[in-house]
């Protein structure tokens, strides 16, 4: 629990209960299937998924030691022909690894979230990073637009609906921040100005991440802007000091936009 907390504010247990109402299902169409993915930074990773449930896991080659393992997973389909994976550790509970893939253009892009032992005062506890990757052989050039961060959402404002007692406001302010009030939910009144980081994965298709400064948690979630759905997850500290990956989702409802002058744009 962060000592610069505010006396009222709420603990990641307390908004967390239930904000997977409006989620998408998940979705076991992945079993016995594998997949190579080369990455960005020449990483090779293979999965293999047992079943809807199971992934074993295994990278072979690039800059990261060689690593290997069997964990738990959840796939949902979130866009035709994408799908939303995400994985836990049991050899490393601070970390999370969130997959987005394209089977058909076969473009994905990995993030991967970690829980710092220590908070160091002015800076988010959960930290993330970004890869893109290939699917199957990295020879063959895969199609569609490669991944990568977006402008695209900054002026919007928009109403997340994660189920009867969790809605929220978004205002995307820049290319780094985001700001965020509750407006139904145990949250309701608080709000704040957080770290976030948008990509473009394909036309109307967003990954939006944040990272909060007052507790310790981060988001990964998939926008699909034509079906206006969010689904993703949190990661966070309770106060009791347990790591949590948690899934959310919601529906989409868009407020307005704001057009800045080309003398005053945002960063």
């Amino acid at each position: 629990m962060a000592e610069d907390k505010p006396q009222d504010w709420k603990n990641y247990e307390d908004f967390a209960a239930g904000i997977a109402t409006n989620r998408l299902p998940t979705t076991a169409r992945l079993a016995g299937t594998q997949n190579k993915i080369t990455l960005s930074d020449g990483t090779d990773m293979t999965l293999k998924f047992i079943d809807g449930k199971t992934l074993e896991w295994n990278v072979a080659a690039g800059p990261r030691s060689k690593s290997s393992g069997k964990d738990p997973y959840e796939a949902i389909d979130v866009a035709d022909q994408v799908v939303f994976i995400d994985t836990t550790f049991k050899s490393r509970p601070r970390d999370a690894m969130t997959i987005i893939i394209n089977t058909q253009t076969r473009r994905a892009l990995v993030i991967v979230s970690t829980v710092a032992e220590v908070k160091v005062p002015g800076t988010p506890q959960v930290s993330q990073q970004f890869l893109t990757g290939v699917l199957g052989d990295p020879s063959v050039p895969p199609a569609g637009p490669e991944p990568g961060p977006t402008r695209d959402l900054i002026g919007l404002r928009a109403i997340y609906r994660y189920s009867p007692n969790h809605v929220y406001e978004h205002v995307y302010l820049n290319s780094e921040r985001y700001c965020w009030q509750c407006l139904v939910g145990v949250q309701r009144g608080h709000g704040d100005t957080d770290l976030a980081t948008t990509y473009k994965f394909d036309e109307d298709q967003y990954i939006f991440t944040f990272r909060e400064f007052i507790i310790p948690v981060a988001s990964v979630f998939f926008y699909n802007m034509r079906q206006l759905r969010s689904t993703g997850k949190f990661l966070g500290v309770t106060s009791s000091g347990r790591i949590e990956n948690n899934p959310a989702g919601a529906f989409i409802q868009k407020a307005s936009m704001t057009f800045y002058p080309g003398d005053a744009l945002p960063v």
